[in-house]
């Protein structure tokens, strides 16, 4: 049975036999009796396309329709019914029909090579799609859209240098800002160069990351990163100290660090007192710190265990699972020991549930991605701020 598609496809030649044949009956022609017969070879062209004879068609309307001023936007159309149908190939050899044209204006030409390189890219065929997107990146009028498709694929290459070029041509050119897209280029060749111990490289690139552009919160979590990568402990401590001050929910993913810095020092009882001035000065804190313990496993230190604890006993719905006055109202013995099954249990639950959510599109995931793989934003991603319980006794309700 033919599909909706073809349906649609049937429709887009029955309207360009309706413009021939009009255009052969009342056009100006300078020879009256050699009017091609559109009517007949439109019918076998569309029996194809009714049995689902997608490749004879395709074969029957090439051979059938020159490519010419009259039927070129046909032809670009065509190809961007089948790309979006996913049938790339068909797209491919339209689009390359075209280009094969011998006078073929500049104008079109262009349009044709922009086509096939989104061909090309849909594809997947990454290396084909960034020549001609590079080619038309060089002055034609698809410019912007070839510069902003390559940052793309460098991107999805992982080719930041490029990246960076890309984004600052695409900068000048198209009036609008891409400090963070460009810093977070820039962070990544940071990353990549603390990775191979070149630290020197990595805060030249953080620095050109934070130069005269907005202060990205990666960017300062790389610094960070960086300083303790370099057994710089002190200046570590500091940057994730201000990161906390300045963005309160990135506790997320500074805590740990810097539990791991007070630890590799051997000094745990100075880890206790700075995190108990910090939340002297930010009670609120509290719930965060104990939901990065519960999630990243960190206890044995006071002022954390005491979080986590007043976490517990405040946390509504764990009512679901365990009697939490009877367990206040007994023994200190039995209220740690069940203090500390409690924990455990929320810290398999923590990591069995999306723990990162993007703002711009919904998209959840297990740890920090700075470029959300949905809506491709830079960014976006939040930490939840505790640990969605709700839905876990929804999912146990209706499993059982």
């Amino acid at each position: 049975m033919p599909t909706e598609s073809t349906f649609l496809l049937a429709g887009l030649f029955l309207l360009l036999a309706a413009a021939g044949w009009a255009l052969g009956r009342f056009g100006e022609r300078d020879e009256e009796d050699t009017a091609p017969p559109l009517n007949i070879d439109y019918l076998k062209g569309l029996n194809f396309l009714l049995n689902e004879q997608t490749d004879q068609a395709l074969e029957h309307f090439l051979a059938m329709v020159r490519v010419d001023d009259k039927t070129i936007e046909t032809h670009f159309a065509l190809g961007s019914l089948f790309r979006r149908r996913g049938e790339v190939d068909r797209a491919i050899r339209i689009h390359q029909n075209i280009i094969a044209r011998p006078d073929l204006a500049a104008e079109q030409r262009d349009q044709a090579l922009f086509s096939l390189a989104k061909d090309y890219l849909h594809a997947g065929l990454l290396d084909r799609a960034e020549k001609l997107f590079v080619r038309l990146s060089q002055g034609s009028r698809y410019q912007v859209q070839a510069l902003e498709n390559l940052c793309g694929i460098y991107e999805q290459e992982k080719d930041w240098e490029k990246a960076i070029d890309a984004g600052q041509e695409l900068e000048m050119l198209g009036g609008r800002s891409l400090a963070l897209q460009i810093a977070h280029y820039y962070c990544e060749l940071a990353e990549a160069a603390a990775a191979a111990n070149d630290f020197a490289g990595a805060r030249r690139h953080v620095k050109k990351a934070q130069s005269g552009r907005p202060r990205t919160l990666r960017g300062a979590l790389t610094r960070a990163h960086i300083a303790r990568q370099s057994d710089d402990h002190k200046t570590a401590l500091r940057l994730y100290q201000k990161i906390i001050d300045e963005h309160t929910y990135l506790i997320a993913e500074a805590l740990p660090e810097i539990v791991a810095t007070y630890e590799r020092e051997g000094s745990t009882t100075g880890l206790d007192r700075a995190l108990s001035s910090m939340l002297k000065k930010n009670p609120d804190m509290s719930a965060l710190v104990a939901h990065t313990a519960i999630v990243n496993d960190i206890g044995g230190i006071p002022i954390i265990d005491q979080c986590v604890e007043q976490y517990i006993l405040e946390e509504p719905t764990l009512a679901e699972f365990v009697d939490l006055q009877q367990m206040s109202a007994d023994g200190a013995d039995s209220r740690a020991e069940a203090l500390v099954k409690v924990r455990s249990a929320l810290s398999k639950l923590a990591r069995a549930t999306p723990r990162y959510q993007c703002q711009e599109c919904g998209f959840s995931s297990q740890r920090l991605l700075w470029q959300c793989p949905s809506c491709r934003n830079w960014e976006t991603q939040r930490p939840a701020s505790r640990v969605q319980f709700e839905t876990v006794l929804q999912h146990n309700i209706t499993s059982h």
